[in-house]
């Protein structure tokens, strides 16, 4: 089976599922390891790791590069954040084209204006108009050549204080577009704006969520509304950084890392992410 055909098996299976943000191929090859279903490739944490806001300044280039590195690090399917398109339809089936080319099983593209602002700054979420980005996923799926690849459209009306009603009409419509999913966004610490959508929603087509606020909803609750796959998008990024953190503020106050070295991975661990018993098979 494809990675393209995984992706969307995992879209319309009876159960849940779930998948993890990654900024880079080991974090990518620890998400296999835990037993997850995919990996998300966060525009965020692309964009963290480069030192910079997650303000829409990441290019096409650098987002499917890295990509790219990702998705042939694990044999799990990829589904990759492009923000809002990298432009008009022309560049977002440039970006299909890409991705088909380099194996990825799908993307997932947001209804904001360029340059989008991470969902979770206050103020400042500017929608774009929905005919016109159902003319952008219109494209991406007449453009793919794998009827497999996975085209999600993300809508951010609930984000944007557009309301509920908005935020099904845009659903909708990008459905009517051909979009194989809809991600509906929310930053409540409660899941109850998901569950009326997905109570009005009637399961028309998969939905996909980012429980990053209302964390406690859990899995079970999740499968019971309606949900069809979940990400983790950002937990693996912040969990590095408290632990880098940490460890670094110990050493330097000490002066030796000897107590640092119970809080981190024992160098053979990275051997084996790295695999590096099989590359040396080659030297041998």
């Amino acid at each position: 089976m494809s990675k393209a055909a995984e992706l969307r098996e995992l879209l319309t299976r009876p159960a849940v599922s779930r998948i993890v943000g990654a900024r880079d191929p080991l974090t990518a090859r620890m998400v296999e390891e835990a037993g997850f279903d995919g990996v998300w490739v966060s525009s965020f944490e692309l964009s963290a790791t480069r030192a910079l806001p997650d303000l829409g300044l990441l290019t096409m280039t650098e987002c499917l590069d890295a990509a790219a590195l990702i998705d042939g690090a694990t044999v799990l399917p990829s589904l990759v954040d492009c923000d809002t398109g990298f432009g008009a339809a022309i560049n977002l089936v440039r970006v299909v084209r890409l991705c088909e080319a380099a194996g990825i099983a799908g993307i997932c593209v947001e209804d904001k204006v360029f340059p989008k602002r991470n969902s979770y700054l206050d103020g400042g979420q500017v929608l774009e108009d929905p005919d016109v980005f159902a003319q952008r996923v219109e494209a991406a799926v007449r453009s793919r050549r794998d009827p497999d690849f996975t085209v999600v459209a993300r809508c951010e009306a609930l984000i944007a204080g557009a309301g509920m009603d908005e935020a099904l009409r845009r659903a909708h419509h990008y459905v009517d577009a051909g979009a194989d999913a809809v991600l509906v966004h929310s930053k409540r610490r409660e899941p109850d704006e998901i569950v009326e959508f997905l109570r009005r929603w009637c399961r028309r087509a998969p939905v996909v969520v980012v429980p990053t606020t209302y964390y406690r909803w859990s899995l079970a609750e999740a499968q019971d509304a309606g949900v069809s796959l979940v990400i983790y998008a950002n937990q693996a990024l912040r969990a590095c950084v408290l632990a880098v953190r940490t460890v670094l503020s110990e050493i330097h106050l000490r002066g030796d890392a000897a107590t640092a070295e119970d809080s981190i991975a024992p160098v053979k661990e990275v051997f084996a992410l790295t695999r590096t018993a099989e590359w040396e098979e080659w030297g041998a």
